[in-house]
């Protein structure tokens, strides 16, 4: 009886981790879009313990446009692309960047929103410009999985880096001296720094790198991607995406997205 309960277990498992297409999508009733659980405002646990965030109320319009049920499945940044390939999940969120690299294992949507790459520090550093870190007296942190690991290496080759494994640890490693400064899509870590309030933050309007963030899905999705795109053109005719980006981080965006010309 356990061969045949572990079988049944592998099996299932098998069925659900397939790429779907729009109809398998709608004829299942759910819709599965991986967000990061530990990245506010983008999405985290609120009070009442469910997932919240930009790319919550994202997702939730998505599925709502489809007719079916959301299923938010818990996704860390370096496992977008694997989730994604192998069909653990249909969408992928969580600021993630469009590069030439990515586009060659999945597809992206039109941007839903934009990243300026600025730098975040604290008052022990004193520098006007992201330049002034390409020293090795210097120490960078980073995410695990963020585009930006591999980009300051050809932009910032002389600092020295220390990877971690969430935002939150990011800003911590700042706050605790750990490393000097961070440079990424700073709007997305500035709700970490109210949790170090003795601190004295800096941050540099000096942007280092612009970028745009779409919806992730897996290669070859044609159907899927064309009703992604038609939504999120709607989305932003609407100004729906810039608002809900204002409500979460309590400022507009700061290279906001064009809607679409119909």
């Amino acid at each position: 009886m356990g061969v045949l309960v572990a079988v049944a277990v592998a099996f299932s498992t098998l069925a659900e981790a397939q790429v779907r297409s729009l109809d398998e999508i709608r004829s299942s009733g759910t819709l599965r879009v991986g967000v990061n659980p530990n990245f506010p405002p983008m999405s985290s646990y609120g009070m009442t313990n469910q997932l919240e965030g930009f790319d919550v109320d994202i997702a939730q319009r998505i599925a709502e446009a489809l007719d079916v049920k959301l299923r938010l499945v818990p996704t860390a940044a370096q496992h977008r692309v694997t989730f994604l390939s192998s069909g653990r999940i249909d969408l992928a969120l969580g600021a993630l960047t469009q590069t030439p690299e990515r586009a060659e294992l999945i597809d992206f949507t039109i941007p839903l929103h934009t990243e300026a790459m600025s730098v975040l520090m604290t008052d022990r550093l004193a520098i006007e410009s992201w330049r002034e870190l390409n020293s090795p007296d210097v120490t960078l942190v980073n995410m695990r999985g963020n585009l930006s690991v591999e980009l300051l290496k050809e932009r910032l080759p002389k600092a020295k880096t220390l990877l971690v494994d969430g935002n939150a640890d990011t800003v911590r490693a700042l706050a605790q001296g750990r490393a000097d400064a961070l440079v990424e899509n700073i709007d997305l870590f500035m709700k970490f720094t109210e949790m170090y309030r003795n601190v004295e933050w800096r941050h540099l309007d000096d942007v280092l790198y612009q970028a745009e963030c779409g919806v992730g899905l897996a290669k070859g999705n044609g159907e899927l991607r064309v009703f992604l795109d038609e939504l999120l053109g709607e989305l932003h005719a609407s100004g729906y995406v810039n608002a809900r980006w204002e409500h979460w981080f309590g400022a507009p965006m700061t290279i906001p997205v064009e809607a679409p010309v119909s």
